[in-house]
């Protein structure tokens, strides 16, 4: 029995060493796991260095002139002292004052208002509509159509100031010979106040379909075929795969191009400019045209900046809108 039991104890024993060898291996395996966190990783430069240019060049066109204009805009600075800088001497906030005294400055934001709240649903509605006819064949007629829709937007806008120029032309224009041939008189197209805006907003539209049409076109055309398939199964028809499938799977093109459109409008310049020829209209003067006036034309530059910081603050807030509308959406 003692001999029994000194085997049981000498196995005891041996079993025993066994297992706190394994756990010092054990251990000591476990041991560089355990620092591997605490070990600093090299960190690479090259994602900054590939999105520096961009801040560049955000920093330079972008924000840098908003600065100088915020800056301006507490001066009276004009043409002449651009030459001599320090001429220009500290108003403070007098050119605001100024500014949102004059009745022009709001004859020219209710003019911009008009201009966005028309232009804008109609550009995204035709814009959607010609998209979605067009993304339903392949054909060449059909690519050939959107690179005629597409041709507005890259056309030189003095050659489309000088086409509907012509067409809105009081004595020899086409639109007044049309009607002449139905005993219709001539009519003032750019004269008169509202049918001026229409006028004025229907090339602005005529202009900016062309993109939104693509961008519509390239979101419609990246819906998934499967979608479309299941809904047919189910026993939905074109229109309502449409409004039901394909425009709300192309949400975030909608948001994008209504963003985009909205600034793009707040900033209606060209087209106002080139058919007045530059002359002041009221009826049509948008918020850019009339610091474009101020400025270089009246040589007013700190109150021409005083108005471009209240355009940029009015962009800034709309947009901000639109983004908190949209988070409160998703």
């Amino acid at each position: 029995m003692v001999g029994g039991a000194r085997t049981l104890t000498e196995r005891f024993n041996v079993v025993t060493t066994s297992i706190r060898a394994k756990a010092t291996t054990v251990s000591q395996l476990a041991r560089p796991l355990r620092r591997s966190p605490r070990r600093r990783r090299p960190t690479t430069r090259a994602p900054y260095w590939f999105v520096a240019p961009s801040v560049a060049m955000l920093l330079v066109f972008g924000i840098l002139p908003v600065l100088v204009a915020a800056i301006v805009s507490l001066t009276n600075m004009d043409i002449g002292d651009l030459a001599s800088p320090t001429h220009a001497h500290f108003i403070g906030l007098q050119n605001y004052r100024q500014l949102f005294g004059d009745s022009a400055f709001w004859q020219a934001l209710r003019n911009t208002v008009l201009f966005v709240a028309v232009g804008v649903p109609v550009i995204m509605v035709i814009s959607l509509a010609i998209a979605l006819g067009l993304s339903r064949s392949e054909s060449r007629l059909y690519r050939a159509l959107r690179a005629l829709y597409f041709l507005p937007a890259i056309t030189a806008i003095v050659a489309i100031s000088l086409i509907w120029g012509y067409l809105y032309n009081s004595q020899f224009g086409v639109l007044n010979y049309l009607l002449s041939t139905v005993g219709v008189s001539p009519v003032e197209w750019l004269g008169n106040s509202n049918l001026g805006r229409a006028s004025v907003a229907a090339v602005g539209i005529w202009r900016a379909t062309g993109l939104d049409i693509i961008i519509f076109l390239a979101a419609i055309m990246g819906v998934p075929q499967e979608y479309s398939e299941a809904a047919a199964i189910d026993g939905a028809g074109r229109w309502r795969t449409t409004f039901s499938v394909t425009i709300p799977l192309i949400r975030y093109a909608l948001f994008f191009v209504a963003v985009t459109t909205v600034i793009n409008w707040l900033q209606f310049f060209d087209e106002a400019f080139v058919l007045n020829q530059g002359r002041p209209n009221p009826a049509t003067t948008s918020l850019s045209l009339y610091i474009y006036q101020e400025g270089f034309k009246f040589n007013q530059f700190g109150f021409a900046s005083a108005g471009s910081v209240a355009l940029f603050a009015l962009i800034a807030a709309v947009t901000a809108l639109q983004l908190r509308l949209r988070k409160s959406d998703d």
